[in-house]
C-alpha cells in the first residue's frame, strides 16, 4: 500500500503543479491552447509512475513477481491517484468557487451535472487509463524478468 500511495500521489503531485503553474504563473485561460498539454503531461506522468510502481513492487517481490501482482499494484496506484486528484479539484472548486465550470454550465446545463460529469469524467478515466498503463508495464516487467530467467 506504501508503493501505491507514494507514486498515487506523486501524479497528484504533478496535477497540482501544473493547476498552479497554470493559473497563476501563465495565467492560463479556459479557451488557452495551453490547456492542451494538461491532458499529454497527467497521462505521461501516470504511466511513468504506475510503471515506477510496478518496477519497485518487483524488486520487493523477486521471483515471486507474477502479471497479475503487477496489474495489481498499478491499478491501486491509478486509483490512489484518481481519488486525490479528484479531491484536489473538489477543494479547488470549493476555494475558486463555480467560475471554474461556468463555461461548461453556460451551454444549458446545471452545475451540480457539470460537476458531477467532470468528477466522475476525472475519476474513471484515470482508473480506466491506469488499467491499460498498468497491464502494459506489468506485461514488459514480468516478460523480462522471465528473459532474463531464460538466458542463465
Amino acid at each position: 500500500m506504501k508503493i501505491a500511495l507514494k507514486y498515487g500521489l506523486i501524479i497528484t503531485a504533478v496535477v497540482i503543479l501544473w493547476v498552479v503553474v497554470a493559473r497563476f504563473v501563465l495565467d492560463v485561460g479556459a479557451d488557452s491552447k495551453a490547456n492542451l498539454i494538461a491532458p499529454v503531461l497527467f497521462n505521461v506522468a501516470e504511466f511513468f509512475s504506475i510503471f515506477l510502481g510496478i518496477r519497485e513492487r518487483k524488486r520487493e517481490l523477486g521471483k515471486a513477481f507474477t502479471f497479475k501482482r503487477g496489474v495489481k499494484m498499478g491499478t491501486a496506484i491509478a486509483f490512489v491517484y484518481a481519488t486525490s486528484a479528484c479531491l484536489f479539484f473538489v477543494v479547488e472548486y470549493f476555494i475558486a468557487g463555480p467560475k471554474l465550470l461556468m463555461s461548461e454550465a453556460a451551454q444549458g446545463q446545471l452545475l451540480w451535472q457539470v460537476a458531477a460529469k467532470a468528477f466522475a469524467g476525472l475519476f474513471f478515466l484515470s482508473v480506466i487509463f491506469g488499467i491499460i498503463y498498468s497491464t502494459l508495464s506489468a506485461f514488459v516487467l514480468a516478460r523480462e524478468g522471465k528473459l532474463a530467467h531464460n538466458r542463465r
